[in-house]
């Protein structure tokens, strides 16, 4: 049996870019928009050309796409102004853009209060504006702002002005619900009559995600006729988000309800470089990454208490609804205090470290892990001491170093500037193979001031640890009152852009800090 074709719709660098604390440079949506073309995305809408200089000139010339539509986003002519009149509807017209996607008001509501104008005035302004993008030769697509909230206050209006970008030749007509308030059963319900009128390969669905139910709006949907979805990447957009898109593929690839039903641009093979685009988008937005995000998470697949990492080691499926690798993700089974031996005999493989499993020191290391976590440690997190430990306990960790006496000053003064500052000094007393070396070092504060003078000078070994940087500190206190005990995570970087998570727990925080700080070295 063929399968239909579904077309995805990418706007992240337009309603994505109206999220809290985005700011795209030009260069990051050239980066972008060449990213998702290589994912398979059908249409890429750039951005408002006219709208701020990043937009107009990422639409000054045409990207070189192998795949997808690069798509300008403007408004229909206002009320009042004639298309060859309206500086926003020309500067559509100008873009070099292969489609132009239109915004119109489809709410009765918001024709009166927003635009403050007439409902024939709305439908005319739809049906000139597309009838003039498509004179120039575009692809015309047209999104019906408030449509779902429309339908429910005047069917008739909300379908008419849907109707009216239809007839004109619109490619697609995008069905938004725009305040995000909609329930999947609404969707599908106002859907399923909309497609009595426009034939659902005419249609599309843009949903935003104010009651964490984009995803699930999107694809009632499409079980309802709609053949187009809009999303974007990360699920980005303004207030709570848009439909996430990096959730919707892999749905749409991989559950039999879809993909039995639906083709997509997006191939096997690139489905599995998911994780990949998703996190490069955190990267370019210097953005954390969700690690409990569904599919590309990097929590998405990870097993902590002993019975379910058991049933996984014997076969995934027991608690994986999909194999990892099939959007670029992996397996991982967490070390912590609800584990068993099945979760260490596991991490112990991932890091490559031999052991033998009738060893009794195997016994001795699950449980010394379980007293350090009782303790606050947390070595789920801090796969670089999970490390050391295992390794500690098995035997097979070199005597490197031994720091013999550490000291930390931190003094508020006067420099000869005359300007008040704070200033850390560290001593640190270590032992390399029999050779004491001493090194002091100033720092911006306590623990930065021991890192220098702990890397400063260890005689043989200094050599390794040229490259060494920490790229970030964490600290939480584990109870409250005077007594608090503090845990710290240092994240340390090398050379090779190799990274690893550290741990120290102590009622006293530098010493929390200074034990994490030897476990990176």
């Amino acid at each position: 049996m063929s399968r239909e074709r579904l077309y995805l719709f990418d706007t992240t660098l337009r309603d994505g870019a109206q999220t809290n604390g985005v700011d795209f440079t030009l260069h990051d949506k050239q980066i972008i928009a060449n990213m998702l073309d290589d994912l398979g995305i059908d249409y890429i809408e750039g951005g408002y050309p006219g709208a701020n200089p990043s937009d107009t000139e990422f639409f000054s010339s045409k990207p070189k796409f192998d795949h997808a539509k690069f798509t300008a986003f403007g408004m229909t002519r206002r009320p009042g102004r004639s298309v060859s009149n309206d500086p926003g509807v020309a500067g559509l017209l100008e873009a070099k853009a292969d489609a132009i996607c239109f915004v119109a008001k489809s709410s009765e509501y918001q024709v009166r209060v927003a635009l403050e104008t007439t409902n024939e005035e709305n439908l005319a302004s739809i049906r000139d504006s597309v009838s003039a993008a498509k004179a120039s030769g575009r692809e015309v697509m047209l999104d019906c702002e408030h449509f779902f909230d429309g339908f429910k206050e005047n069917p008739q209006f909300a379908v008419a002005c849907a109707k009216a970008a239809d007839e004109g030749g619109a490619r697609g007509v995008g069905l938004c619900d725009t305040n995000g308030g909609r329930m999947p059963n609404e969707i599908e319900s106002i859907v399923g009559e909309v497609v009595k009128h426009i034939p659902g390969d005419h249609l599309g669905i843009h949903t935003h995600n104010d009651t964490e139910q984009a995803v699930a709006n999107s694809l009632a949907a499409v079980r309802a006729g709609v053949r187009q979805i809009q999303g974007t990447l990360n699920g980005l957009g303004e207030r709570c988000g848009n439909a996430n898109l990096c959730s919707l593929i892999p749905t749409l690839k991989l559950k039999k309800e879809f993909a039995d039903k639906f083709e997509i641009g997006v191939s096997q093979e690139k489905l599995a470089t998911l994780v990949h685009a998703s996190r490069a988008l955190d990267d370019i937005l210097n953005r954390a990454p969700d690690r409990h995000a569904p599919y590309v998470g990097e929590s998405a697949f990870v097993t902590k208490t002993g019975i379910h990492a058991s049933a996984v080691l014997k076969d995934p499926q027991t608690y994986e609804h999909i194999t990892p690798e099939a959007v670029g993700n992996h397996r991982k089974v967490l070390v912590s205090d609800q584990a068993g031996r099945s979760n260490v005999i596991a991490e112990l493989e991932r890091a490559g470290i031999p052991f033998d499993k009738n060893d009794p020191k195997l016994t001795r290391l699950v449980e010394e892990m379980k007293e350090k976590e009782a303790a606050g440690y947390a070595y789920e997190s801090a796969d670089a001491s999970f490390d050391l430990l295992a390794r500690r306990t098995l035997g097979k960790v070199p005597d490197y170093f031994k720091v013999v006496q550490f000291d930390v000053n931190v003094e508020q003064r006067y420099n000869a500037l005359g300007q008040h500052v704070t200033v850390a000094m560290a001593v640190v007393k270590v032992d390399v193979a029999g050779e004491m070396l001493i090194s002091a070092a100033e720092g911006n504060g306590p623990v930065n001031a021991l890192d220098v003078a702990l890397r400063k000078d260890l005689g043989k070994y200094q050599k390794y640890i040229e490259g060494l940087k920490l790229v970030d500190y964490r600290v939480r206190i584990l109870n409250g009152g005077t007594g608090a005990i503090t845990r710290v995570l240092i994240e340390s970087e090398d050379e090779a852009g190799e990274r690893w998570t550290t741990v120290g727990v102590s009622p006293n925080i530098i010493d929390a800090s200074f034990q994490a700080l030897m476990d990176s070295v």
